[in-house]
């Protein structure tokens, strides 16, 4: 699969989780309305549906469920690159400017472990 579709689809299902679901929708709407302007309403329409199946799959804790609509969007998007490669920009831009800052800050642990040292120095002493 295509870099690009991998890292959209993933996006797109993540910031649909967030508040600001409605600009993500919109965004990945536009690429339709360019290339499939008659399938547009549709994708809008599918992309409500999907926001509702996830919140749904993410108060159950299922990440099955979850990543199974990241699948199905991947491939969506997959197959509309295929069908205009020059959205390939369009789609980078949306990640970038649209999607990823929707989503919310990963959490600390996935960078890795916080070490916190503390020393308190006393009469003589030195901390090294």
């Amino acid at each position: 699969m295509d870099p690009l579709a991998l890292a959209a689809g993933t996006a797109l299902i993540g910031a649909m989780a967030t508040d600001a679901w409605q600009q993500a929708r919109e965004a990945v709407v536009g690429l339709w309305q360019r290339v499939h302007p008659e399938r547009a309403d549709t994708v809008r329409a599918e992309l409500g549906e999907v926001r509702t199946e996830l919140l749904a799959a993410r108060a159950a804790g299922d990440e099955e469920a979850e990543e199974s609509l990241a699948v199905d969007w991947r491939r969506r998007l997959q197959r509309l690159l295929a069908s205009d490669p020059s959205l390939t920009a369009e789609l980078r831009r949306i990640i970038d400017e649209e999607l990823s800052p929707l989503l919310p800050p990963a959490p600390a642990a996935a960078a890795g472990p916080v070490i916190t040292m503390r020393a308190n120095a006393s009469g003589n002493s030195t901390v090294v």
